[in-house]
């Protein structure tokens, strides 16, 4: 009966803890044949169990509304200092009549054996319960971020989730329970308050675990985009701060330094935090499993900047073999992620060449695809870190080689696997404008269409991260490009102009030049054109009307200064509304 009533203690049971000590009286009879030496130690393991038992039974909930109303741990821990030694000495008791060195008859020490482990019964109760609420009671007091980043503090510093106080508690009533055999107990109970609290943790930064992920492909994008939101304001919290102090905390309660005590330490993380941190790590894994397409590049290139970022604290974090599935789930995201990124992006590629519409710009100003591809591709270059990481390892093989005037230049910055994807989307573009200038009836407007769209795309390039991955030299042969096109638009839509300068002006009435540099180089350029030959022409006139000029019957209706102010009404600024619009297959740039 005894060796069932002292299975959980002896489990945990080593020789040096049989020793005397604690105070009371002793009840019980002693054989009189035993050595006064023996009659002795019998005697002060009965005042053990006496003192013992004063002190167990004033905590007892289930005996005094004194311990219902009260915490044992309360200030001053002196009640909780008395318990605890009164437990050790107990524990010392019932490994005294239990060894070879007790002369009691065998009645007696049953007896004895019981009545002991009746009172580490009660006491174990106790310490649980106390467990239970120091661990509840401090769940959401103070924040993990704390814990974390005071781990190297004193111990009577105010550190995370708990005050070192509350750490001191929940290590004692530890190190108590599993000296006594109850350690299964306290680290259930550990385990199912801390997982449910690490959930907890995570719905207060704003993300929910629970959510299914199973349907996300039935989910509008908008709404998706939110909770990537969280989850990427969630992740860079909780674990550099949550799952690091989530382990820091495992240590300091259960980590004495004893190889079992480890291995406990590690068991309690793994429980509390695999499944939490696995859950979590799914989100972004199905998000890199739903349907590709180019408005959800941002998010995806950002979700995988954000795990490469944090993946060196969750290989720290989660360094122990019963955590590996972590780091393992970790390393499969990244590379979910980073293919989502590039079939994504190969997206924007189709949907560019796929892109029919016919409708004309008027005036031949800057094509709504022109736009929304340079913006989408500007946006792209802020990701450059991102880009590279995905695409390590992918060399980039055009299906044809790319041009000298599309090529990007060297960098020592940016490798050619990401220079030379961008560089060949772009030349993607423009063939895309080339053939759209084919639409227009007029060859003069196709070729400023040309101008302006070209142009608007070099500018785009010069004033956003493109030209660091193109280079200064890629905007400025492109420009080149656009003002070959502009010229050519200055001889075939001004060419007769001198001859017939009202109906070339009429006829190019509502022409823009987008660019600002660009229109002031055309004005020039029609200028030099028809300036100086009308001026001859008006000369000859009005020489011959003796310096006057019948403004009915002389066919030259402007003076050069005239002819000037005409040009610069052709010439105007165009409204910012102008040429803008929509055409399927906009590209998003998500913020």
């Amino acid at each position: 009966m005894a060796k069932g009533i002292l299975s959980r203690l002896f489990s945990c049971a080593s020789p040096h803890h049989i020793a005397g000590g604690g105070g009371g009286n002793s009840n019980s009879k002693r054989d009189a044949s035993t050595s006064p030496q023996h009659s002795l130690s019998s005697s002060l393991m009965d005042e053990n169990i006496a003192f013992g038992e004063s002190i167990i039974t004033k905590w007892d909930s289930d005996s005094t509304d004194y311990a219902k109303l009260t915490s044992l741990f309360s200030d001053g821990h002196g009640d909780a200092a008395r318990f605890l030694r009164a437990v050790a000495d107990l524990r010392r008791a019932m490994l005294f009549f239990f060894s070879p060195d007790c002369p009691d008859p065998s009645s007696i020490r049953v007896q004895s054996l019981i009545r002991a482990q009746s009172l580490m019964q009660s006491a174990m109760r106790s310490l649980e319960k106390e467990f239970h609420r120091i661990l509840t009671a401090n769940r959401h007091r103070l924040d993990s971020v704390s814990l974390s980043s005071s781990s190297s503090s004193s111990d009577d510093d105010e550190i995370g989730l708990f005050s070192s106080n509350a750490i001191a508690d929940l290590r004692s009533i530890a190190e108590s329970m599993m000296a006594n055999g109850y350690g299964m107990e306290c680290v259930r109970i550990y385990k199912v308050l801390r997982k449910s609290i690490l959930g907890e943790d995570l719905s207060l930064l704003g993300f929910d675990i629970r959510l299914p992920y199973s349907n996300f492909h039935k989910i509008d994008w908008p709404v998706l985009d939110l909770r990537i939101k969280s989850w990427l304001a969630a992740a860079r919290i909780s674990f550099p701060a949550h799952f690091a102090a989530e382990r820091l905390l495992c240590s300091q309660v259960f980590d004495s330094s004893d190889s079992d005590d480890l291995d406990l330490t590690e068991s309690c993380f793994a429980d509390v935090a695999n499944a939490v941190a696995l859950q979590f790590l799914s989100f972004p894994e199905s998000i890199a499993k739903t349907k590709p397409s180019p408005e959800k590049l941002f998010r995806i290139l950002e979700l995988h900047q954000t795990l490469s970022d944090l993946f060196p604290q969750i290989e720290s974090t989660f360094s122990y073999e019963s955590t590996s599935s972590v780091k393992v789930k970790a390393l499969e995201t990244l590379q979910a992620l980073a293919e989502a990124a590039r079939n994504s992006l190969a997206e924007f590629e189709v949907a560019v060449q796929k892109e029919s519409s016919r409708i004309l710009i008027p005036g031949g100003g800057v094509h709504p695809l022109t736009r929304n591809a340079m913006n989408f591709l500007a946006s792209l270059a802020d990701h450059v870190p991102a880009l590279i990481n995905v695409y390590a390892g992918v060399p980039f093989r055009p299906p044809e080689p790319l041009p000298e005037i599309s090529a990007p230049c060297p960098s020592t910055i940016v490798p050619a696997s990401v220079s030379d994807r961008i560089a060949w989307l772009l030349l993607v573009v423009l063939c895309k404008l080339d053939h759209k200038a084919e639409f227009y009836k007029e060859v003069a407007l196709s070729y400023l269409f040309l101008a302006n769209n070209v142009q608007y795309v070099a500018n785009e390039v010069r004033r956003s991260g493109l030209k660091i991955i193109l280079g200064a030299r890629w905007a400025e042969r492109h420009e080149d490009t656009a003002r070959r096109y502009s010229e050519r638009y200055v001889r075939l839509g001004w060419g007769k102009a001198a001859a017939a300068f009202e109906e070339a002006a009429a006829a190019q009435e509502g022409r823009l030049v987008q660019d600002e540099r660009m229109r002031e180089e055309v004005k020039t350029e029609v200028e030099g054109m028809i300036v100086p030959a009308y001026q001859g022409l008006y000369e000859s006139f009005t020489a011959a009307r003796g310096g006057g000029m019948e403004a009915a019957a002389v066919p030259v209706r402007f003076s050069p200064k005239g002819l000037r102010d005409r040009i610069e009404q052709v010439f105007v600024e165009p409204l910012s509304s102008e040429s803008s619009g929509s055409v399927n297959g906009s590209f998003s740039t998500s913020p």
